[in-house]
């Protein structure tokens, strides 16, 4: 059967809207740059390292609230200026509110979905913040006046995703049937009268939800947020009922499903969020094709495509293999089960796309954009709802009429009361009740709802009494809307808090590493003092606290691994701060702080602090909390392992000095075996969601049947175990053999530092730089050059040797473990690795490589007098492979020394071409140098022999003279004793470099620091000068004797 053209234009296609929000405080501060453009409805992004690649989409509705806005009076973000392309809450609402308010008033589904990554404005632009009101808050309010004006009778429920008693291990279980499709088991439905009970239901949900989050210290990111409205009119004279469902989705952070895959990982992220994103995806990217498919078809293309649901892998095969069935996975994940008539079934559907403009987002940001077109193509099919309720009790009228009718002719035709009639008035009883308990299920929910509404608003009012009277503890949540919902409140008296909430006077707090009794609030003579008990974790403003501690008004607190509170003292106390200062962020740089993260702030001066280091900071406070849980759920699940964060190439440079750029890495030290992993970002963060997934199995399995603490750690397989990788090498730390005095051709030998890549000492290395023959020996002091263009063209051998390590600290700290030095110079192609040695603190390498260069190029001669070999030291550990040097790139001579200063293969793909035109030119000017130079040695020759004449008629007074070395000889060794010295003074700089004082030290310490800074210059100085004075004198010498000898041979 062929789809009608008229077909295709009665659909209703997914409606896109894209907003760009203002810079944030990071970006801000990092120095960021907008690449997001937008005129009218077309949106456009550039790639911020490529100028020139700039990439256009266009959608429904596009809002710039990205600038050209103020803040009123109220506390409103409006324009700037009447008119203003910024658009506020208000515009967005109209464009989009009003319609799926109209929708839901006609009796269509209608659908909201906010799509972006986290922190990009989606709640924002869902539910808003104080007086800019959101998306949801406006639709509820317009709701309610739609059915104030309106005569008719209508009843308006609300859906609470999120039950006030106790909830199951696995949640609520998502049904089908085959009149109402997917739906949630056992789901509260409250009946509200007006706009303000919607807003009370949202904050108790949000409550909810940031208890729940609280167990595990979740943020929005790691959930999706559901609202439902359910709208029903009752029209009494037309005797018609619409039903409509408005769902409100705020999704979880898109850049979840980008990070998982973003880095190789042997175990992928596999927990229900990514899954419902991933999914979501699949779906919206099938219902593409399909509505591209059944356009082609309406065109005379293609037959008819029949749509089902199934898994996305056969989905994606049919559609590969051309058949005609496509299968749709709504049933691979509940989100899409619930939002299966919002997809390609019975909605009209909104989705708001969220973006951050900056250039540090721009990944996060183009895939935002790609998944919203890919929505826009989506088409529903939506249709004005009947009520399943009044269509059954209309049935059920109709069927006791029949029945009513043919007892009345079995009446009229005097029949007597027979098995017959006697069923049919039982199936009229049966009717009757039914219709009776539909009727009161209504009632019911009223009469329960009204209790909801009483006990609520006594609690709310006890709450706010409360607040009046006494201090209490505030909660602070990486995602702003769950800060500050739950309040915990310190009456006088002395009050413990922790898992316990059978003692009388005890405040139950859950979360990582929150023990059964973990500290104890008094509060006394008005006075708040809190003291840990033993084995707890608590920090007060950034500062581990063993003590009793008094509080004072906005400390803040934080709980176990990562429960953060702000302390709110008496009334009294409270002043007109600005509380809002003290958010998730405030409190990580707090921990940053003391532990001696933290950028300097300067109110004056036109210094900023270098973006990449703002970036590393927001990256390791951001990371602070995930490591601090990692290593909580290590313990509890007595897996023996324990998570670090470092700042990688935090002291490293490259081989011209520069400094690399830096990133943040989580060191992983596994204590009984001592092995060790380095993790990137992507990768411990992906590593961590499946570890609460291990926690969260664990803790289920161990409240249902009491299991021994560290049994599923156990059981768990190592294929399959978070916690655990494959052994690998580990870079230590790098050191630098500068390379100058090859340009001289002069020998050096050098005792290197080897540092970690946060500034510690791993090792010191002992190398040397030896110019050599193409046999491998070493050049005399009368090889040394002056000019170091001498070299430029001809053949230049040097020896790089490394003798010995010493004092290695990873060894230090495990003997099974072993070490490799690594390097490349110039332009290998590989790296070279030095023979594995192990065991050892002081190993011997003796290790000696040959590089060759056969025509020495300006660029080598360059890269020597400005680069140095950056020598990589590396350690080994049991069970991993050992580096070894990939030779298959690498040319030779045949003496077995590696050339170097090879061309590129482009540059010598267009020096073949004109070899051999240029060979014939090279052999001419060789021919008459040859010729210049024998014409100069005759000269020469002449001369000598006066000389020799004069010699013998002068006796032997001259004879002496005629042995002194040359000039060049002397000038030479002066050079070379000048570059030794200076070797010592490299090493006195260094250190001088890295002497800082302890971050702990008094006034006492810092004079002393000061004393030793002092002495420390005073040396440096001294070998300066003596090595330059040395090398004054030694030239003053060599020029005056030159003098002499051009008196004497004049």
């Amino acid at each position: 059967m062929r789809a009608k053209a008229s077909d295709m234009h009665s659909k209703d296609c997914v409606k896109v809207a894209v907003r760009v929000r203002p810079f944030n405080k990071r970006e801000r501060d990092a120095g960021s740059r907008c690449i997001i453009s937008l005129v009218s409805t077309s949106i456009s992004i550039q790639d911020p390292r490529d100028c020139h690649n700039r990439r256009s989409f266009c959608f429904d509705y596009a809002y710039w609230s990205h600038s050209g806005f103020t803040r009123d009076q109220t506390g409103l973000f409006v324009p700037e200026e009447p008119g203003g392309r910024y658009a506020d809450q208000h515009s967005v609402f109209q464009d989009l509110g009003v319609g799926i308010l109209e929708n839901a008033l006609q009796g269509y589904n209608a659908t909201l979905l906010a799509y972006g990554q986290t922190g990009s404005g989606k709640s924002y632009s869902m539910v808003g913040y104080g007086p800019n009101k959101g998306l949801v808050p406006k639709l509820c309010d317009r709701l309610f006046e739609a059915i104030r004006e309106n005569q008719e009778n209508r009843q308006c429920q609300v859906v609470d995703l999120l039950s006030r008693g106790s909830r199951s291990a696995g949640g609520l279980r998502v049904r089908e049937e085959l009149q109402r499709g997917f739906y949630v088991e056992g789901l509260r439905k409250i009946p509200c009268e007006n706009a303000l009970q919607v807003e009370q239901l949202m904050e108790q949900g949000t409550r909810t939800r940031t208890t729940a989050a609280t167990h595990m210290n979740a943020n929005s990111s790691r959930s999706h947020m559901l609202i439902i409205l359910q709208l029903k009119q009752i029209f009494s004279k037309e005797s018609i009922t619409k039903q409509s469902n408005i769902n409100l989705v705020d999704l979880a952070g898109s850049e979840r499903q980008r990070s998982s895959g973003s880095e190789a990982d042997r175990l992928k992220e596999g927990t229900a969020i990514n899954l419902s994103l991933t999914t979501l995806g699949n779906v919206i990217r099938l219902l593409r094709f399909v509505w591209f498919a059944l356009f082609l078809h309406v065109a005379g293309s293609i037959s008819f495509l029949h749509i089902r649901s199934c898994s996305p892998s056969s989905a994606l095969a049919d559609v590969a293999v051309g058949k005609k069935v496509v299968h749709i996975p709504y049933r691979d994940s509940v989100l899409t089960k619930l939002l299966q008539s919002a997809l390609g079934g019975n909605s009209r559907t909104v989705m708001i796309a969220t973006l951050s403009p900056a250039d540090i987002c721009y990944e996060e940001s183009l895939s935002t954009l790609r998944y919203a077109e890919r929505a826009k193509r989506i088409q529903n099919r939506a249709v004005v709802n009947e009520s399943p309720t009044e269509r059954l009790v209309k049935e059920l009228k109709a069927e006791n009429a029949r029945l009513l009718q043919k007892l009345s002719r079995m009446d009229q035709e005097g029949r007597r009361a027979t098995d017959e009639s006697k069923e049919l008035r039982q199936l009229l009883t049966q009717n009757e009740l039914q219709i009776r308990a539909i009727q009161t299920l209504w009632e019911q929910h009223l009469q329960e709802a009204l209790k909801d509404w009483e006990q609520q608003y006594a609690n709310i009012t006890q709450e706010r009494r409360m607040m009046q009277m006494y201090p209490y503890i505030l909660n602070i949540n990486e995602d702003a809307q769950l800060s500050g919902v739950v309040k915990l409140f310190i009456q006088e008296g002395e009050w413990g808090i922790g898992l316990c909430d059978s003692a009388p006077r005890s405040i139950s707090i859950k979360g990582l590493g929150i023990q059964e009794h973990h500290a104890v609030f008094r509060n006394e003579q008005r006075r708040v003092t809190l003291t840990p008990l033993t084995g707890s974790k608590v920090i007060v403003n950034g500062n581990a606290v063993y003590e009793t501690a008094e509080l004072q008004h906005l400390d803040r607190l934080i709980l176990g691994s990562n429960c953060t509170y702000l302390f709110v003292g008496y009334p009294s106390e409270r002043g007109g701060e600005d509380w809002s200062r003290y958010d998730y962020d405030y409190f990580q740089s707090e921990l940053a702080a003391a532990e001696g993260i933290h950028l300097s702030e300067s109110n004056t001066g036109c210094s900023q602090t270098d973006p990449s280091l703002l970036a590393v900071f927001y990256d390791y406070i951001q990371l602070m909390p995930m490591v601090a849980e990692a290593n909580q759920i290590s313990q509890e699940l007595s897996k023996g392992v324990e998570f670090k964060l470092e700042i990688k190439n935090l002291a490293l440079s490259d081989s011209r000095g520069h400094d690399l750029q830096k990133d943040i890495v989580v060191r992983v030290t596994a204590a009984g075996s001592k092995q060790v992993w380095m993790w990137s970002k992507a990768k411990f963060v992906n590593r961590k969601f499946l570890m609460e997934e291990v926690y969260q199995q664990f803790k289920a399995a161990q409240h249902e049947d009491n299991r021994v603490e560290g049994l599923l750690a156990v059981v768990l397989p190592r294929d399959k175990d978070p916690f655990w990788d494959p052994v690998e090498p580990l870079l230590l730390g790098t050191t630098h053999l500068w390379l100058q005095s090859l340009a001289f051709r002069i020998p050096l030998e050098e005792q290197l530092e080897v540092l970690g890549s946060e500034g510690t000492e791993e090792a010191i290395l002992q190398a040397q730089l030896v110019p050599c023959t193409s046999t491998g020996l070493p050049l005399g002091e009368d090889d040394i050059l002056i000019d170091p263009s001498e070299v430029l063209g001809r053949r230049l051998d040097f020896q790089l040797v490394l003798d010995q390590c010493c004092g290695v600290r990873w060894i230090r700290e495990a003997r099974n473990r072993g070490i490799q030095i690594g390097f490349r110079v110039f332009d290998c192609s590989e790296p070279l690795y030095t023979p594995a040695v192990w065991h050892n603190i002081n190993p011997l390498l003796d290790h000696r490589v040959q590089f060759t260069s056969l025509q020495t190029s300006q660029r080598l001669l360059d890269y020597l007098q400005s680069s140095a070999v950056v020598l990589e030291l590396w350690g080994l550990q049991e069970g991993c492979s050992v580096l070894s040097s990939s030779l298959g790139a690498v040319r030779m001579t045949a003496e077995g020394a590696f050339i170097i200063d090879l061309l590129h293969p482009s540059q010598a793909a267009l020096s073949d071409s004109a070899e051999l035109s240029c060979s014939v030119g090279a052999l001419q000017q060789d021919v008459e140098e040859l010729k210049s130079l024998n014409e100069s040695l005759r000269k020469e020759n002449h001369s000598l022999r006066e000389q020799l004449n004069a010699v013998k008629n002068g006796g032997d007074g001259a004879r002496g003279r005629s042995l002194r070395p040359s000039c060049d000889a002397e000038f030479a060794r002066a050079l070379k004793v000048f570059y030794h010295s200076m070797t010592s003074v490299r090493g006195q700089l260094q250190r001088l470099r890295r002497h800082r004082p302890s971050e702990e030290s008094d006034l006492l310490g810092l004079r002393l620091f000061v004393d030793e800074q002092s002495r420390l210059l005073r040396d440096f100085s001294e070998q300066l000068e003596d090595g330059v004075s040395t090398l004054k004198q030694d030239v003053a010498a060599i020029v005056r004797r030159k003098r002499e000898r051009s008196g004497i041979w004049s």
